[in-house]
C-alpha cells in the first residue's frame, strides 16, 4: 500500500481535514523534501489473525500503525510523504530512490525488520530515522540508523524536522532528539487515514488516551508513558471517526489505550460523544477496548459503554492464581471475584478476551491444570496465552537482570530463566493453547457467549450504513468463504457445524460470521503451536525454520 501525502489529490474519498486534531508541527520549512514513511512488517503471531484474511477477501494486515500514521499527519504540509506499511506491500528500490528520508517506527518484535530498512535506506544513500516504542524504550538496538526520535510526540519532533529540512546529506555520526516537552494528545493530528485503504485492515483503531496508573511487573507502559493517562478531546475522537467512515466503514475499531478506563472520569467525559455520533451515524461501528477487569465495579460505566455498542474488552487477567497476581503487583484483579467480573462484563454484552501468561515465579505443575479449569469456567472463547518474557524498562527486567536470570539466545522461546525447567514450561504451555483452541472447547465457549453475552447488547437499526451494499458484499464474502473453506473442506467441519446450524436456524449471521473468523484463526493458529511452528512468546525472536510466505 503505497499513497503520496497530498490533502486534495483524492477529494472524492477524504476531502478536508475536520477542523478538531488538525495541528501540524509549528516549524516553517525552507526546503522541499520527499518523506517515505515505511512501518515495518512484524512476526506473525496469535494476535495477529492472520488465519482469518484468506476468509476476508482483500484483508492483509491486523490495524493500521497509528504512531507513524500521526508523524505523517504531523509533518510540514509543504513536504511530500509517502508510506507504506510492510504488511500489505514491501517499499521498492523506487520508493528508496525517490525519498530524501526515510523514516520508520516499530516494535522489539520488529526490530530485525526495522534495520533491514536502514540497511537499503543507506545503500540508496538516504538519511534513515527511526521513532516509536522499540527505539524509545532501547537506543541500543539501532545502533546504525543516522537519527534516533526518542520518546513521544513533542519537541524532539520539532528539532528532527527542522534538522531535516537544514540538512540533505547522512550524518558523520548518529543524532538523537528525544522528547522533553511531549505534544498534549488534546493536540495531536488526526493520523494520515486517507493514507490507507481500511479495506486491507482486519479493524480499524483509535487511540483515546496514553499512560496507565497500574505498575504491572512485566508492563513497559507505565516507563513509557507513564502514569497519569493523557487524554484526547472527545472531540478529536469524533473527528478520528468522521474521517474513518470518509475512507470507508471497517466495522470495529479497537480503541488501543493502554487502560480505556485509566482515567474513568475522562472516559464518562467521552461516552456521551460516542453514543451520540452512533446514533447519528445508525451505528456503522462495533467497539472494542482495552481495560483493567475491576471495569466490572463500574455499572454506570458498563451501561454508557454497552450504549456506544462497545462489544469487546481485553482484560490482562494473566492467571487465576491469586499469589501469582500478588507478587506482580497485579492485585487489582482481586479487587472482586474474577469469575464474577467477566460474568458482569457479558451481562453488559460484552465479550472477554483474556490475556493469559505462562513463566511466573509462581507457578506449579498444577498451573496448567488451573489455567484450563479458569477458562472452561469463565467460558472466554479468546485468551492470549502466553509465555512470560522480560520486556526492557520494566520492573521484571531489572530485577531478573540483578539476579542473573535473563537470556539471550535466540533458539529459546523467551529471555526468562524460570524457576521450574524451561522445557516443561514450555510445555505446560503447548498443553494450554492446543487445549483451549480444540475445536470443540473453543465452540462450546463461543455458543455459551452467542446465548449469554451477545443478546444483551443493543438493537441497533437496520441503518444505511449498516445495510450498504459494500456492507452486504463484505458479509457476503466472509460467509461463503467461511461455509466453504471451513463448511465443506475444513478439518473440522463436523464441529463447525454442530454449532453453526442451531445459529442458521436463528438467523444469527452476523454473530455465526464472527465464530467463524476468529475461530478458524484459533485453532489454525493452535495446531501450528502443536506442531512448533509458532512461538511462544509474542515477543520472541526465536527462528523459525518454516517460511510463513
Amino acid at each position: 500500500m503505497t499513497a503520496n501525502l497530498k490533502y486534495k489529490e483524492k477529494p472524492s474519498i477524504v476531502g478536508e481535514f475536520p477542523s478538531a486534531g488538525t495541528k501540524r508541527s509549528s516549524y516553517v520549512p525552507l526546503h522541499h523534501r520527499n518523506i517515505l514513511c515505511i512501518f515495518p512488517k512484524y512476526s506473525r503471531s496469535f494476535g495477529t489473525f492472520h488465519h482469518a484474511y484468506p476468509l476476508m477477501g482483500n484483508v492483509k494486515a491486523f490495524m493500521p500503525p497509528q504512531g507513524i500514521l500521526i508523524v505523517a499527519a504531523y509533518l510540514p504540509e509543504k513536504w511530500n510523504v509517502r508510506f507504506i506499511d510492510e504488511n500489505i506491500t514491501c517499499a521498492k528500490r523506487s520508493d528508496y530512490q525517490w525519498a530524501d528520508v526515510v523514516i520508520v517506527s516499530g516494535m522489539h518484535i520488529q526490530q530485525p525488520h526495522i534495520n533491514k530498512i536502514n540497511e537499503l535506506a543507506h545503500q540508496e544513500g538516504k538519511i534513515t530515522v527511526v521513532g516509536g516504542p522499540s527505539v524509545s524504550g532501547c537506543p541500543e538496538y539501532y545502533p546504525e540508523f543516522d537519527i534516533l526520535n526518542l520518546g513521544e510526540l513533542g519537541d524532539g519532533t520539532d528539532r528532527m524536522i527542522s534538522y531535516l529540512d537544514q540538512n540533505s546529506e547522512r550524518p558523520t555520526e548518529q543524532i538523537r532528539f528525544e522528547t522533553k516537552e511531549r505534544l498534549p494528545l488534546s493536540e495531536f493530528p488526526i493520523p494520515a487515514y486517507h493514507l490507507l485503504n481500511l479495506n486491507d485492515y482486519f479493524l480499524a483503531n483509535v487511540q483515546f488516551s496514553s499512560g496507565c496508573p497500574y505498575r504491572c511487573e512485566f508492563c513497559d507502559i507505565p516507563e513509557l508513558y507513564g502514569r497519569n493517562p493523557r487524554m484526547k478531546t472527545p472531540e478529536q475522537v469524533i473527528a478520528e471517526l468522521d474521517m474513518m467512515l470518509q475512507c470507508g466503514n471497517p466495522g470495529s475499531v479497537y480503541f488501543v489505550d493502554d487502560n480505556f478506563v485509566g482515567d474513568r472520569r475522562a472516559a464518562m467525559k467521552l461516552l456521551p460523544h460516542l453514543i451520540d455520533w452512533q446514533k447519528r451515524n445508525g451505528y456503522p461501528l462495533q467497539f472494542a477496548c482495552e481495560a483493567t477487569l475491576n471495569l466490572a465495579q463500574s455499572p454506570k460505566l458498563l451501561e454508557m459503554m454497552r450504549e456506544a455498542y462497545f462489544c469487546t474488552v481485553f482484560c490482562g487477567i494473566e492467571t487465576p492464581e491469586t499469589d501469582a497476581l500478588q507478587a506482580i503487583s497485579k492485585t487489582h484483579n482481586l479487587s472482586m471475584p474474577i469469575l464474577e467480573a467477566v460474568k458482569t462484563l457479558n451481562s453488559y454484552g460484552m465479550e472477554v478476551v483474556s490475556g493469559i501468561i505462562i513463566g511466573f515465579d509462581t507457578d506449579t505443575p498444577e498451573t496448567a491444570d488451573r489455567i484450563l479449569e479458569f477458562i472452561r469456567l469463565s467460558q472466554i472463547p479468546l485468551l492470549t496465552i502466553n509465555l512470560l518474557h522480560a520486556l526492557p524498562k520494566t520492573p521484571l527486567w531489572r530485577r531478573l537482570e540483578q539476579e542473573g536470570r535473563l537470556i539471550f539466545d535466540e533458539n529459546r522461546e523467551s529471555n526468562i530463566e524460570y524457576l521450574m525447567p524451561y522445557e516443561q514450561v514450555v510445555e505446560m504451555w503447548r498443553r494450554c493453547i492446543s487445549t483451549a483452541y480444540e475445536p470443540e472447547f473453543l465452540y462450546e465457549r463461543f455458543a455459551y457467549n452467542m446465548v449469554h453475552t451477545f443478546p444483551n447488547r443493543i438493537k441497533v437499526p437496520n441503518s444505511p450504513a449498516r445495510t450498504s451494499w459494500a456492507n452486504i458484499r463484505k458479509g457476503l464474502t466472509y460467509f461463503s468463504n467461511i461455509l466453504l473453506r471451513i463448511g465443506v473442506f475444513g478439518n473440522y467441519r463436523s464441529t463447525f457445524w454442530k454449532m453453526a446450524k442451531p445459529a442458521l436456524k436463528s438467523g444469527n449471521i452476523e454473530d455465526l460470521i464472527h465464530v467463524g473468523l476468529v475461530g478458524h484463526h484459533l485453532i489454525k493458529f493452535a495446531q501450528e503451536c502443536v506442531k512448533n511452528e509458532e512461538s511462544a512468546s509474542f515477543y520472541s525472536q526465536k527462528i523459525r525454520t518454516k517460511v510463513h510466505k
